[in-house]
């Protein structure tokens, strides 16, 4: 079986070890996002697109599956938009559940008649630690554990056709997303890392292991469930 896995966002912080993960392990990878991937492999391919655009991103899931017999979708893009209840935008809320939901449909969608074909098939959503609560992340934390539930009924109905479906949530990883937030080098990076039971903040590399484990052909006997890389943050209380 040809492994062939497209990640969503993988031009940048956790996408782009993911891809490299999957490039390691021998697949053929596809990354969908605004820039190339810059990974220069042999198995390694690129498709432009705005994912917060519904066409566009329609348009990309066909041009995906009219080249590639895609069985592992990982969707990993994502967009914080935060904001204190009282100034939440609805505008940004549609954009992440278009983002973090709804793209995540279409690209299963497309995927899914090669999936049916081989009887095999992985789908790795990235949530985050934030979809347990976190202050100002009114649309991102809803749009994130709103995927949990998906996931998860996703899991019961492809069972049968070989296909699993799990959710990784990591949180607090060192991205350029998460120094949007939190100033390099500051006091505050300083004291949050030593806030997580750990005492370390994540890489993208500690993600994309979880990934690579649920999108493994071994193991199909796992399936709608989520694993917080998380430093232990989501037993107890985080603040950023």
């Amino acid at each position: 079986m040809t492994k062939v896995a497209t990640v969503t966002g993988g031009s940048a912080g956790i996408g782009k070890a993911i891809c490299q993960d999957l490039l390691e392990r021998g697949y053929e990878v596809v990354s969908l996002a605004r820039r190339s991937s810059g990974i220069e492999h042999p198995k390694m391919h690129s498709i432009e697109v705005d994912l917060m655009d519904r066409a566009a991103t329609a348009e990309a899931a066909r041009e995906l599956v009219r080249r590639f017999e895609v069985t592992t979708v990982v969707h990993n893009a994502g967009v914080i938009r935060s904001a204190l209840l009282a100034d939440v935008k609805l505008d940004d809320l549609d954009a992440l559940v278009d983002l973090h939901l709804g793209c995540a449909i279409q690209l299963v969608q497309a995927a899914l008649p090669a999936m049916r074909a081989q009887r095999f098939g992985r789908v790795v959503l990235l949530s985050s630690r934030a979809a347990l609560g976190l202050a100002t992340r009114t649309s991102y934390s809803a749009t994130k554990a709103g995927m949990l539930g998906m996931a998860r009924t996703w899991a019961l109905e492809l069972a049968p056709d070989g296909i699993t479906v799990n959710v990784v949530a990591p949180g607090p990883i060192r991205t350029d997303m998460f120094y949007d937030v939190v100033e390099q080098g500051s006091d505050r990076e300083r004291a949050l890392a030593a806030s997580v039971p750990v005492k370390r903040l994540g890489e993208p590399a500690d993600v994309a292991r979880a990934v690579s484990f649920f999108a493994d052909p071994g193991n199909g006997f796992v399936t709608g469930q989520v694993l917080y890389v998380c430093g232990g943050t989501s037993v107890g209380s985080l603040s950023l």
